[in-house]
């Protein structure tokens, strides 16, 4: 629920600096969820599964993935609770794991590791994509109507695995640029660790990048049903070739990039002041990114992606005088938009950037200007606590939306392999229609997706737990992708 505040009041009610913010939640209860969070990726790989897999009840899956093109599309990642490798959220989650790390790794101690073996996972598999065919970017593997009507776990898998792609005959500018942002913040990833990897992928970023903005169209327009309703490019692609050229950019330094952004800027998107962030949209986390440029490392064309940052930070602050977002009674951030979808992924993304932007804003002292107001950086993380702990269990419902934390989380989710007794349990092929009486049953999923965040409560802070109702119950990469970040901040705070 959004409340109305006087400015007086609203500077009172932000005083409190975060060292003083008390919470059920301690350091090691957000390195715990931090953990978890890393874990689930383990739940979501599809390929040949490494000898150090910890979440044993999965196995090898989808071995053949490419072969119809005669390419090798094996690896990547399941996006959500189906089969199905779709290209733009799967470059998203890479993006934002990759980020996390960027800006939190310091953070994660023992679980850098694991976290960067989480971002390997998917940037080996976008390599892969970007790199088999000259000019091709393979962005699918998995018929996603086919896949939808079985209840399938990913090692029985028999449905068609049809790949599709995009180039200059079929553009995909919006799937192309968001794989060059991903191949481009996995580059900084492994700028010290590997640099000869590293090297690969800020070259391959720049190739992709250069596909998607020679050839422009949206892969909604390329490859229609294939990729909608699932993941429609809705905002276009002018916002990921912003976000592509802001990431070569900050992993390059090469001028020609901030060129670009310069020149192109204010046709793709830089001055909307949009209020949500998401696989789909990205006009908001860009402006943060490139206001970094300005607020840390005092690049003067720059000054104007500071305002815009500020514009959608203090939309989230209840009782700014530029607030814009909706609450929920309990106080989770509702984004009215994105009805019928999964509401935590807004949750996640939204508290990371408020984290990050702290975090630029810390560098120098800074603060956010909210029409005649001072928000500082504590007034940020602030907001943000409130909704990781909503996450874990400060919230009407008294329970965990992350699976695996805390006594009380959701136990049927959304999930075709979480569901399915696991082939180690069950050996025998379990087909398309009689796995069915696993997605209808009203028992707990026998194998838990530790760390999975689901889509979380309604409106009303309601949640039913209710494995048919997709929208509230279904995990997904890209919710989690961010909260790796969130936590990675609060578990060291």
């Amino acid at each position: 629920m959004v409340h109305s505040y006087s400015c007086a009041t609203f500077f009172t009610l932000f005083t409190l600096t975060f060292s003083s913010f008390t919470s059920a939640f301690t350091s090691q209860h957000y390195s715990d969820a931090l953990t978890k969070s890393i874990l689930f990726f383990e739940g979501q790989r599809s390929g040949k599964l490494p000898t150090n897999q910890r979440l044993s009840w999965r196995a090898d899956s989808a071995l053949n993935d490419g072969s119809s093109a005669n390419v090798d599309l094996v690896g990547g990642y399941y996006d959500a609770g189906d089969n199905v490798k779709f290209g733009l959220p799967m470059a998203f989650t890479t993006t934002m794991l990759a980020w996390s790390i960027i800006e939190f790794g310091d953070n994660m101690k023992g679980e850098l590791d694991n976290a960067k073996d989480a971002l390997r996972w998917s940037s080996d598999y976008l390599m892969k994509a970007a790199t088999a065919t000259p000019g091709t970017l393979y962005v699918q593997v998995g018929e996603p109507y086919s896949d939808h009507q079985c209840w399938e776990r990913p090692e029985d898998m028999d449905t068609p695995r049809n790949v599709y792609k995009v180039s200059a005959q079929n553009p995909g500018s919006d799937v192309a640029a968001e794989t060059a942002a991903a191949l481009a913040a996995a580059s900084i990833v492994f700028q010290d660790s590997d640099s000869a990897y590293s090297h690969k992928l800020l070259q391959t970023a720049k190739s992709v990048f250069d596909l998607a903005d020679k050839y422009r169209g949206s892969y909604t327009d390329s490859l229609s049903s294939v990729v909608c309703p699932f993941y429609c490019s809705y905002s276009g692609y002018n916002d990921e070739l912003l976000w592509g050229a802001a990431w070569i950019y900050r992993a390059s330094q090469d001028a020609s990039y901030l060129s670009y952004i310069q020149s192109n800027g204010h046709v793709m998107g830089a001055y909307d002041d949009v209020f949500s962030f998401s696989w789909d949209d990205k006009r908001a986390a860009t402006k943060v990114l490139l206001a970094k440029g300005f607020i840390v490392d005092n690049i003067g064309e720059l000054q104007a992606y500071k305002q815009h940052s500020d514009n959608y930070i203090c939309s989230l602050i209840p009782g700014s005088p530029n607030s814009q977002a909706q609450y929920t009674p309990g106080g989770m951030f509702y984004y009215k938009q994105g009805q019928g979808q999964s509401n935590l992924q807004y949750v996640t993304t939204s508290s990371f950037l408020l984290l990050t932007y702290a975090k630029y804003l810390d560098s120098n002292g800074g603060h956010a200007s909210c029409g005649s107001s001072m928000v500082t950086s504590e007034t940020l993380i602030t907001q943000a606590k409130k909704q990781i702990d909503y996450i874990l269990g400060d919230n009407p419902m008294k329970m965990s939306y992350m699976v695996g934390f805390g006594d009380k989380y959701p136990t049927r989710i959304h999930h075709r392999g979480s569901s399915v007794p696991s082939v180690h349990d069950h050996p025998d092929r379990i087909s398309c229609d009689a796995g069915h009486q696993y997605l209808n049953s009203q028992s707990p999923n026998p194998n838990i997706l530790v760390g999975a965040i689901v889509g979380g409560p309604d409106s009303n802070d309601n949640y039913g737990d209710e494995r048919g109702n997709y929208s509230q119950s279904e995990p997904a990469t890209y919710i989690n992708a961010p909260f790796v970040g969130a936590a990675a901040f609060f578990s060291g705070h």
